[in-house]
């Protein structure tokens, strides 16, 4: 999701009316107020429904006086009775958001997890209602006697005692009841799953992975502040629901809910815009300051902590130092990774990025939950009908999606190898989830001895090469990266023949995102350098530098065709290839155009080699290039160590070349060169 709804579910964030507001706004206001939390009548409650519409009813009596005293005729508000209504104004912002959070379809669970805790919120709401009713001095308020009579039952309404509703007190025992079990390692009652889920009206696949995708959103936001009071229940119910979505809802429904622009929006972003100013890179816990910059919080934090009080952006002087959490760039980043396969950022402890995996790290119940619909999964793609298995691999693609944990009991299941017979099925939808699963799968380090020793580079290969969908072959590609990440199955996957031809033609013919996978599989296999000669003679330089000619290439690809190349350059026949395809200008074109500063480095790193390698013919291009030295000088300051020690020795290389020859012609200035381009800096 694109948008972020800063208030965490059960937070009542209302703001008390300026005491310099006039009588008749406050009054207004209040009215609109009211007349927005009665349209909560249409939406269905599925939990303390009894308490809501109480509310209802007692906020439409309210709304009855305030529309009688907002009557042109009646004289202006005494300050009496304004302070009972800015009390009013301030109690019905929390009910609003009170009714709000009842009536959320993707929230039903936690609701009634903590409907007890929502009960309490309903009477302080009541209390306080009663409290500002008390304050009303309704004997000098010019209203009909009937509706001061109609203030006076609503404020003894609203202070009369009231516990949790007797049905969900029941319900919220069967849930209690469930968790018990699954911490016992035991399966949940069947029957009071069903009658949870019945109370609920949690009757579809989708309605069930709604509440997953909030649990998890929760889970997140709760692991990002320092008590974590909600997290071990979170993630019981997370459990519980996940192990409810594949065993209970034999059917896939999809949300319905149409696909807005968002994403292409997200595909349209660069890396660069989520990196933090200070440490430069990608944010894991984005924070905004008053300035309007967003900072990752370690690096802002440490940035205070060393006595700087200003933004280091602008360097405006900071007087409060207060940091806000800003979720809608932390959700941006965390679909920007998840869509580009790139490893989420964290600190190293983080749970979901660990390598320990002897617990998901929320609670024994969790575990336990799914532990049990993994071995219901692995069960029917054994033995269950065709849509079983269809509608197994696609749990499994969407367990494997998410944490080390998942992974890490999906493959002590043994569902690697059913995976691979399925993806030889003539049927494109399981073959591409089932890819998919192994792709998220083999991010862990035991998945990758699994699939080589049950033939599975060649099943990738050829549905990289021949899958039904270019998803499917997109998929391949970015297994066969995962696998390239260890040294032993580079060599091997470099020995297939057509290796490295179907990643090329993927990289020709595939999507923006297929055309990446390819890239960054094939970046993998040149780690082995026996495989270099063979990417050259298949022809990789040429495609890389036609790629680099066309001007709407992403800058995720140009990146991973000049990491490539510099990769390639290393070694001198690597440079002779590149420099025989004409690829010095296209080179410096980038390298002065592009505003990616991973581009960037790479343009220098290939530079350097080519330098290296091609001798003086490569350097006097270089010399000549007028627009070269102000984005090496960048570099020496905003680049990495390792751009910037490389930027260095290119500045080197190219001064000394510089001078040699202006003293050979005996040139007056030879530091000309150094000072022509330090001006351009």
């Amino acid at each position: 999701m694109c948008d972020a709804n800063p208030r965490r579910i059960l937070t009542l964030p209302a703001i008390r009316p300026c005491e310099s507001v006039s009588p008749t706004t406050l009054l207004s206001s209040l009215i609109t107020l009211s007349k927005t939390i009665l349209s909560y009548k249409s939406k269905q409650f599925y939990s303390n429904a009894r308490a809501a519409r109480d509310s209802l009813r007692l906020v439409g009596n309210i709304l009855l006086f305030l529309e009688e005293c907002s009557r042109p005729d009646k004289p202006s508000p005494s300050c009496t009775m304004v302070l009972a209504l800015s009390e009013l104004h301030f109690v019905f912002q929390k009910l609003r958001f009170l009714l709000e959070d009842c009536t959320r379809t993707d929230a039903r669970v936690w609701m009634l997890a903590r409907s007890e805790k929502v009960s309490g919120q309903f009477r302080a709401v009541f209390r306080s209602i009663s409290v500002a009713l008390d304050v009303l001095p309704l004997d000098s308020i010019n209203v009909s006697v009937e509706l001061k009579e109609l203030m006076g039952l609503v404020k003894n309404q609203a202070s009369k005692p009231f516990g949790i509703r007797p049905e969900d007190q029941v319900m919220l025992e069967h849930l209690r009841s469930i968790l018990d079990q699954l911490e016992l390692q035991m399966a949940p009652d069947h029957n009071k799953l069903k009658r949870v889920l019945g109370y609920l009206s949690i009757s579809s696949w989708s309605e069930c992975n709604k509440e997953i995708k909030f649990l998890d959103s929760e889970i997140g936001s709760e692991r990002s502040i320092s008590k974590k009071s909600d997290l071990g229940i979170l993630c019981s119910l997370m459990g519980l629901m996940i192990y409810t979505r594949c065993t209970v809802f034999t059917v896939v429904d999809r949300d319905k809910t149409p696909v807005s622009g968002c994403k292409e929006f997200i595909m349209s972003l660069n890396v660069d815009d989520f990196r933090c100013p200070i440490s430069l890179e990608i944010m894991s816990d984005p924070v905004t300051l008053t300035t309007g910059h967003t900072y990752d919080r370690s690096s802002i934090e440490k940035w205070f902590g060393s006595g700087n009080l200003t933004c280091p952006v602008t360097g405006e002087k900071v007087n409060n130092t207060s940091l806000v959490s800003n979720l809608c760039i932390k959700n941006l980043i965390k679909q920007y990774c998840l869509d580009k396969g790139i490893l989420l950022p964290g600190p190293a402890s983080s749970n979901r990025n660990r390598a320990v995996t002897d617990t998901a790290g929320g609670s024994v119940a969790a575990d336990a939950a799914i532990k049990m619909a993994v071995g219901f999964l692995a069960d029917r793609l054994v033995f269950g009908s065709l849509e079983a298995k269809h509608k197994a691999v696609y749990e499994i693609r969407l367990l494997s999606k998410t944490n080390v944990f998942n992974r890490a009991c999906l493959v002590k299941a043994s569902v690697v190898p059913s995976l691979l017979d399925l993806i030889c099925f003539k049927n494109p939808k399981i073959q591409e989830n089932a890819i998919a699963a192994l792709l998220n799968l083999s991010k862990y380090p035991k998945t990758k001895k699994v699939l080589v020793e049950n033939g599975g580079l060649e099943l990738i290969l050829e549905v990289a090469q021949n899958g039904f969908k270019m998803e499917a072959r997109q998929h391949a590609a970015g297994t066969l990266f995962y696998l390239a990440s260890v040294d032993e199955y580079r060599d091997i996957i470099g020995k297939i023949p057509r290796s490295i031809p179907v990643l090329m033609e993927l990289v020709l013919d595939g999507t923006n995102r297929c055309k990446k996978n390819a890239l960054v599989a094939i970046l993998g296999l040149l780690m082995y350098p026996e495989n270099h000669w063979k990417a050259v003679a298949a022809g990789i330089v040429p495609l890389l530098i036609d790629l680099l000619r066309s001007s709407h290439q992403c800058e995720d690809i140009v990146a991973d065709c000049l990491a490539i190349l510099a990769t390639l350059a290393d070694n001198p026949d690597g440079t002779m290839a590149i420099l025989s395809c004409g690829a010095l200008h296209v080179i410096l074109d980038v390298v002065g155009s592009t505003a990616s500063r991973e581009s960037k480095e790479y343009c220098v790193a290939l530079l350097l080699a080519m330098c290296t390698n091609g001798g003086a013919d490569v350097v006097r291009v270089l010399v000549s290039n007028s627009s070269l030295m102000g984005p090496l000088y960048s570099l020496l300051t905003e680049g990495g160590s390792r751009a910037s020690k490389k930027a260095s020795s290119l500045i080197r290389i190219l001064h000394e070349f510089n001078e040699k020859n202006n003293a050979s012609s005996n040139t007056r200035r030879p530091v000309q060169f150094r000072e022509q381009f330090v001006n351009v800096w």
